[in-house]
């Protein structure tokens, strides 16, 4: 990595390096003007794509997040089954307290986090939404999007209408939408299919923390041939509680692609992540069946 104070072209700006412009791809190349960068890019290509790759890497590959804990609660959000969304307050609360507060004397009518009344029609629902979506609230645009793209709620089905918010979604920092949206590229769902932008959205889900994102991008490196990159991501994937990613590291581990002592620790992290999520509550929940495993942020995909 270049560490110069002067313009990789000229050489110029040795005394006034405050003023050279890093090359926006690789940062590492320094110029005194476009002229110069332009000049040098034949020479800098090379070199510039390789520590481009590197820091997408670097970015791809470093540790999520830390998870969402329910606001309630506070014990961290299942990766996938009995959490909802709640169109009064903005908040994703897990089955547990909502359960909890169906069975209590204030009954089910009520929102368990702020009190509010559930919403008595589709179009009151939708408009809470929409008013979420004013203060960007990143899961409000998710949650309309998903009722496009399935055509409920008192709304037409529109696809393109759902992508675009799923986008937007995303931009604001929803991991979620990013994942959805890199499904409708793999399903050609309002769309042509196109593969190389459902890994984009699914790289920027799983920077999010987004579970099942990195395992299908572990598939994909997988199928292109690059097993060392599949196995980084289903290992991370494993590690965050995902059982088919913890299966592809077993097979792994059968074929002496995963060492002994590798398998044992990504076991114990896999188990660690899955008993961080249990409660009574939840349980009870669970157990009550009132919650549907495709009702929350993960899965709406048409």
């Amino acid at each position: 990595m270049e560490t110069t104070t002067t313009c990789a072209n000229c050489g110029g700006g040795e005394e006034s390096s405050n003023k050279l412009k890093k090359c926006g791809a690789c940062l590492s190349a320094k110029y005194c003007s476009a002229v110069c960068q332009a000049a040098h890019r034949p020479l800098h290509k090379k070199a510039c794509k390789k520590r481009a790759a590197e820091i997408f890497d670097e970015k791809l590959f470093a540790d999520p997040p830390p998870p969402e804990d329910c606001p309630i609660c506070f014990i961290v959000l299942p990766i996938l089954e009995e959490i909802q969304f709640k169109s009064c307050c903005g908040k994703v609360l897990c089955g547990g307290c909502i359960h909890a507060m169906n069975e209590s004397r204030e009954g089910k009518d009520l929102c368990a986090f702020c009190r509010t009344a559930l919403p008595r029609s589709c179009e009151e629902e939708v408009k809470r939404v929409k008013k979420l979506m004013e203060s960007n609230n990143a899961c409000a645009f998710l949650r309309l999007a998903s009722y496009y793209a399935q055509g409920v709620c008192g709304l037409t089905q529109n696809y393109q209408k759902a992508n675009e918010l799923y986008l937007k979604g995303g931009e604001l920092g929803c991991a979620d939408a990013y994942y959805n949206l890199g499904q409708s590229f793999s399903n050609g769902t309002g769309m042509v299919v196109d593969l190389k932008k459902a890994q984009q959205y699914w790289e920027l889900a799983a920077m999010g923390g987004h579970v099942e994102a990195r395992h299908n991008l572990g598939v994909w490196e997988q199928r292109a041939g690059n097993i060392s990159r599949a196995f980084k991501h289903y290992i991370m994937a494993a590690k965050l509680g995902d059982k088919d990613s913890l299966g592809a590291v077993k097979d792994g581990y059968k074929n002496e692609i995963v060492t002994k002592d590798e398998y044992a620790s990504i076991l114990r992290a896999h188990q660690q992540r899955l008993d961080g999520v249990k409660s009574v509550a939840r349980d009870r929940a669970e157990a009550s069946g009132l919650f549907n495993r495709h009702d929350g942020r993960y899965h709406i995909v048409p």
